[in-house]
């Protein structure tokens, strides 16, 4: 029984600063101004408690990141297409980018937090290693692409027009919507990959809309 309780604590402690800071970046205009005390006294707890269990800000902001993030990671690696391991590299490339772009919808204020961290590039974040090994891999699978040692510098390109600060300009200040930026992602995607659309139309869509990545991931 004693040995029970700090991990209670610690989980509930864990669950109280994600939902603390994932309201505070919702709310703020500037994700850099807010602090750990911040997000300590929004949660109820020490700001010790929030350093000791994720080392600094950036850990936190990186460790709800992940929370969030992990349906999609589980999904790719084990789940159906599109986004599975069983689908066509064409595909899947598209499935990939559309439910990063999802994902960076439903969650731009954190991926807006995360990417200004300061010196902890996003470039150099445990998920953005994964997408770009994954793409790279698949890119590197289509033709032309395949053996041309275009592929490491598409995937970048690729996953550049995700970001979330393009993201949160396209989506807020321009106020283009979800749905003409995932079409605006999959036409653009398509002609990187030499993909042949109709009438503006995705590869594999009925509608002109990309293909759902996986139930949940799409704004």
């Amino acid at each position: 029984m004693t040995e029970r309780r700090p991990r209670k604590d610690a989980t509930r402690n864990r669950a109280a600063a994600f939902a603390a800071a994932d309201a505070l970046f919702a709310q703020c205009q500037s994700p850099e101004s807010i602090t750990m005390a911040d997000i300590a006294a929004a949660a109820g707890v020490g700001k010790a408690t929030l350093f000791r269990a994720f080392g600094d800000r950036t850990g936190l902001i990186r460790a709800l990141y992940e929370a969030r993030l992990e349906p999609i990671r589980t999904a790719v690696e084990q789940g159906p297409p599109p986004l599975g391991p069983a689908t066509p590299p064409h595909a899947r490339v598209a499935a990939l980018l559309d439910a990063i772009l999802c994902f960076k919808l439903d969650n731009r204020h954190l991926a807006l937090a995360l990417e200004q961290t300061g010196a902890d590039s996003p470039y150099r974040t445990e998920h953005y290693e994964q997408w770009h090994t994954l793409l790279r891999d698949l890119l590197e699978q289509i033709p032309p692409l395949a053996g041309a040692g275009s592929a490491t510098f598409t995937a970048h390109a690729l996953l550049a027009a995700t970001r979330a600060d393009l993201v949160a300009y396209l989506a807020g200040e321009k106020d283009v919507s979800s749905d003409e930026l995932r079409q605006q992602l999959a036409a653009f995607t398509a002609s990187v990959l030499g993909t042949r659309t109709q009438g503006g139309r995705s590869p594999g869509t009925d509608d002109g809309r990309p293909s759902p990545s996986a139930p949940g991931f799409c704004c």
